[in-house]
């Protein structure tokens, strides 16, 4: 995605990354990470604010810093870095609310034709996984590597 991004900071497997938002509500530390599933190669992530007591993601905090594109590309660009570094991952997302599923999906839809250039996207439903489509409701998502 060509949007402005965050600098990041991440760890040497590069399965955590930070960065900090910055906006009329101040600066906000972010954390995206990724975490090995019961399945092999699936990876579920996480992404939040960083809990400053505990250093662990708070993924129902709404901040409001009015800086979403720049925060969806910063999260885009660790799913490039990630799957760069494990090159057979697959990465399964939700949203801590059916809300934030919502603005994923919108996301998603928004820059499908890049996303899809590099990436095969699927969507969940009750019954199972579909590619991805637009204005579909989904549980989750599961994007991998061309």
């Amino acid at each position: 995605m060509k949007l402005p991004r965050y600098n990041l900071s991440s760890d040497s497997q590069l399965t955590t990354f930070e960065f900090v938002s910055e906006g009329p509500n101040g600066r906000i530390v972010k954390l995206v990470q990724y975490s090995p599933t019961n399945l092999k190669n699936v990876y579920n992530l996480a992404f939040g604010d960083k809990n400053g007591q505990t250093g662990e993601i708070n993924d129902l905090t709404i901040s409001n810093n009015g800086d979403s594109e720049k925060i969806l590309a910063t999260v885009v660009s660790t799913v490039y870095a990630f799957t760069d570094q494990h090159p057979v991952a697959n990465i399964y997302a939700t949203g801590s609310t059916e809300s934030r599923t919502r603005l994923y999906r919108i996301g998603i839809t928004k820059y499908i034709e890049e996303i899809s250039e590099h990436f095969h996207v699927y969507g969940e439903l009750d019954k199972g996984w579909e590619k991805f489509e637009k204005d579909r409701d989904y549980l989750g998502f599961l994007v991998y590597r061309k």
